[in-house]
């Protein structure tokens, strides 16, 4: 009974079918066709026909649509079989347009990185230099030879006062520039005058120029005076001025002081040598204009000298030396727009009034044009050559020509103590805040 079969009997009784338009009964008996037309199948194993051959629905209606078949049974046990769907026909199309589309992909990835390799190789055949290279200006085209849209004129064009050099005699002439800045000397020239000892952007100067000079002509003992060196034979060029002091940091045994670097902007530098940065500042310059960076720096200067009061407040100068390498690990992108202060940039500072420099003035020749502040960095700074080269074409994209001042000027010799002016201050200038740690002797 548990297994479905009546009691007394082995087998199951024989299941009437319709006989219609369905499978004759016979066909499971002796595997023969009735009156259907449905072609006879064996199906292996058991010699019945597949699952799929036992519709048992009328024909015209199998065309159409399916109806409910029922469960096929086993000739000789009566067990219903599972019914099987016939197999459905895959559709591939999908799975060749995916494929056909990664191939593409491959062939364009190929492409491209054969194409990159190929730009990779022409570089580094290119590079001579062992050293890494700095952004530059022409990694987007060479921005310092590009016209400004820009149409206005140079307002500030010879707006420099004539004031030539006159003898230095002591009870004549104001105080001059450059002295030693070293914690703790003095000078000895009275004067009324005071430098100004906030920020130049805060007293409403802004910078007017930036030039360099061959060494310097400021001295601080220890970092750049008489015992500092540099490249054994510097080059020589028509017009070269006199050299100053150089920084102590220079060894002729590191490649960084001593690997050449390819000059594309500035004009007669060399790697390993010492440089003293000045920045002018001017509260009469026609400053946040096209026409606020000047050469000569006087130009900028005195663009509306109408407005100076007071020049030792209103005209000053940044100082700040470096010695030039080939590392990369030393560049800065921007040191048109003045001083560094950060870090130790700006972290020893020197305050006091004076007058301009260069090399035509001397201890026996000396400047017109002071009282001016000066505020100058006490400590030698190690700075790329990039730097320099960045600074040199972002010169060249200013409305006044200043391609005289791409090359290294000459250095005044240090002045006398009895030139220079006896209020020398210390402070800091981090973060372009000044701090003042002492104030002048009286």
């Amino acid at each position: 009974e548990r297994s479905g079969f009546p009691r007394g009997s082995h087998h199951p009784q024989p299941r009437k079918m319709p006989q219609d338009d369905r499978i004759d009964a016979n066909f499971v008996n002796a595997g023969a066709v009735g009156t259907s037309t449905i072609p006879q199948f064996v199906h292996p194993g058991v010699g019945l026909p597949p699952p799929s051959m036992f519709a048992f629905m009328p024909l015209a209606d199998a065309r159409d649509k399916p109806v409910e078949q029922a469960a096929p049974k086993s000739r000789d046990l009566g067990i219903e079989m599972p019914y099987q769907a016939p197999p459905q026909k895959v559709n591939f199309t999908p799975v060749y347009v995916a494929l056909a589309f990664l191939a593409l992909l491959g062939v364009a990835t190929l492409g491209l990185v054969a194409w990159d390799s190929q730009r990779i190789t022409e570089i580094s055949r290119d590079n001579k230099s062992t050293m890494i290279s700095a952004p530059t200006t022409t990694d987007r085209g060479d921005w310092s030879s590009r016209k400004s849209a820009l149409s206005g004129s140079n307002v500030c064009a010879g707006a420099k006062p004539d004031l030539p050099n006159i003898d230095c005699l002591e009870n004549e002439i104001g105080e001059q520039s450059a002295i030693d800045v070293t914690v703790g000397v003095e000078g000895n020239k009275a004067t009324d005058a005071m430098p100004i000892t906030t920020s130049y952007w805060k007293a409403g100067l802004c910078p007017v120029n930036v030039h360099w000079h061959q060494g310097t002509e400021h001295r601080s003992a220890g970092q750049y005076d008489e015992t500092g060196s540099g490249p054994a034979n510097p080059p020589s060029w028509d017009g070269k001025g006199r050299q100053g002091f150089q920084c102590t940091a220079y060894n002729a045994n590191d490649a960084k002081f001593t690997t050449e670097y390819q000059w594309q902007h500035c004009t007669h530098m060399e790697v390993g040598e010492t440089y003293e940065v000045h920045w002018p500042h001017s509260a009469a310059g026609a400053c946040g204009t096209p026409n606020q960076y000047q050469t000569p720096f006087y130009d900028g200067v005195f663009c509306f000298a109408g407005e100076l009061t007071s020049t030792p407040a209103q005209i000053g100068v940044q100082a700040q030396t470096f010695i030039v390498v080939n590392d990369e690990s030393y560049y800065v992108p921007n040191l048109i727009d003045g001083m560094l202060v950060d870090g130790k940039f700006g972290e020893d500072m020197a305050f006091y009034t004076g007058s301009t420099t260069g090399d035509s003035r001397s201890n026996e020749m000396c400047s017109q044009y002071t009282p001016i502040t000066w505020q100058v960095d006490r400590t030698c700074h190690m700075i790329s050559a990039s730097s320099f080269d960045k600074m040199c074409a972002d010169m060249k994209t200013k409305r006044d020509d200043m391609s005289s001042d791409l090359h290294p000027h000459g250095s005044r010799p240090l002045v006398d103590a009895k030139f220079s002016a006896a209020n020398l201050m210390s402070g800091t200038m981090v973060d372009g805040r000044v701090t003042m740690d002492a104030t002048p002797a009286p």
